[in-house]
């Protein structure tokens, strides 16, 4: 073994484990922080406001993710959220559905980071950091290639991303996986529409690109993404679902995207309702020219979201989410809940 390759095994030894909600019931931390003050508080109001949406029999619950809190630990939180029927639509960036949970899904892993390491000498030894977590660029590259092989599979067409990731959910199933219980093949499995709307703004666009690359060389078609397809169907399921609830982690693109489907309904002529039950979980603030920041309350200027049911936590994620995520896990309305399977919309 060389020394470099000595050192990328040394660097990558310590493995990100995931958060199990069912294992620890946080029900008595949210009680006791329903009687504090601060984030304390806003974590335990933004709990209650995800139960009160799971409890509403009309209540369709989506989750929104933007950042890489599914690398850092809490990839089996948002899982078993969709396994435990609480959620029925995803929308997230690229980077939390194929760099994150698909990578895993091949069988790979993500570490714990040194934060002495020179960046430059993890240049050498082919290792990505995200702040304080590893990830083996080589391994990366090999799920690039996995998402090339799974588009030369697909007719020569357009696809939205929902149709995109559904077939990566197909081909896991079809006993690919290495890892089992993915995020993507769960949603696959329970019909849960997953929605990337920068989906080539991740390790899917690397394989894409070489795709259509090497088809256009040969003079053959080739697939593509059809973003306007993803606002069309996320809208189609907000029309479908009627009152719904957003449970959103980051803000960004998939934050806009999810809420604009109440405007986007009202554009093609249907009174769609506002989402009723909101919470955002970031650390961003209108500070930075609201950057990624905008409140739920600006939403309701927008006609996006209700503000009765709304609350913003200013907090890391990873340190709140797997107390709110056990906290409903342990109080049960989910198991009530009727899975809304919203992917037959399309035939799936």
């Amino acid at each position: 073994m060389t020394a470099q390759s000595n050192m990328k095994a040394q660097l990558l030894n310590n493995t990100v484990e995931h958060v199990d909600i069912s294992s620890y019931d946080a029900r008595p931390i949210i009680d006791s922080m329903r009687k504090m003050s601060f984030s304390s508080r806003d974590t335990a109001r933004a709990a209650d406001i995800f139960n009160m949406a799971l409890e509403d029999k009309e209540c369709s619950p989506w989750l929104i993710l933007a950042g890489s809190t599914s690398a850092g630990g809490c990839m089996h939180v948002y899982r078993d959220m969709l396994q435990c029927n609480m959620i029925d639509a995803v929308v997230a960036t690229g980077a939390s559905i194929v760099d994150m949970d698909f990578f895993e899904a091949l069988g790979y892993k993500h570490y714990q980071a040194d934060s002495q390491v020179d960046d430059n000498v993890l240049r050498e030894n082919y290792i990505d950091r995200i702040y304080d977590t590893y990830i083996d660029e080589e391994e990366l590259q090999n799920c690039d290639h996995t998402i090339l092989e799974i588009a030369n599979s697909l007719e020569p067409r357009p696809y939205s991303s929902r149709e995109f990731i559904w077939e990566m959910g197909k081909w896991l199933s079809e006993g690919n996986a290495k890892k089992p219980g993915s995020l993507i093949q769960t949603a696959y499995e329970k019909g849960v529409p997953i929605f990337c709307p920068a989906f080539v703004d991740s390790s899917a666009g690397f394989g894409l690109v070489k795709h259509q690359k090497e088809r256009a060389a040969a003079g053959q078609p080739y697939m593509c993404i059809d973003a306007v397809a993803d606002f069309r169907e996320l809208t189609d399921i907000k029309i479908a679902a009627g009152t719904t609830g957003l449970f959103m982690v980051g803000g960004g693109v998939p934050k806009n995207f999810a809420q604009d489907t109440v405007v986007c309904a009202e554009i093609l002529g249907v009174d769609a309702e506002m989402h009723k039950y909101a919470i955002q979980i970031t650390v961003a603030d209108v500070r930075d020219g609201a950057c990624s920041s905008s409140t739920l309350k600006e939403a309701a200027s927008w006609g996006k979201v209700s503000t009765t049911y709304e609350q913003m936590v200013y907090a890391e994620a990873t340190t709140v989410v797997p107390l709110i995520g056990s906290d409903a896990y342990h109080r049960g309305a989910w198991k009530t809940r009727e899975a809304r399977n919203f992917a037959k919309l399309f035939g799936k």
